[in-house]
């Protein structure tokens, strides 16, 4: 596939690139390579294999989901200046 000078300008306007005149042939080489590269991906038969989240078959280690934690919110709130209903009150700053 190549692109013409006219497609590779309204490519860089999208792109808000801006692209000198003298500029036009190498961008268009590149952006040929590109396509050309593409269009290679796309001939690649991939019937019958699966899609993958990674390259490598790894595990991530998690550990274990469980409260390590205890609950201090009545602790907590009750050092505050003011508190209602489990929400910590504080004076109006914006009008």
């Amino acid at each position: 596939m190549s692109l013409s000078d006219d497609q590779i300008r309204r490519i860089a306007r999208l792109a808000r690139i801006a692209v000198r005149p003298e500029e036009l042939a190498a961008v268009g080489e590149r952006l040929n390579r590109v396509l050309g590269l593409i269009d290679q991906m796309r001939a690649v038969d991939t019937a019958g294999i699966e899609p993958m989240s990674h390259a490598l078959d790894v595990v991530q280690r998690l550990r274990p989901d469980e409260v390590t934690e205890s609950d201090r919110r009545d602790a907590y709130q009750a050092l505050a200046p003011a508190v209602q209903e489990g929400l910590y009150l504080v004076p109006k700053v914006i009008e």
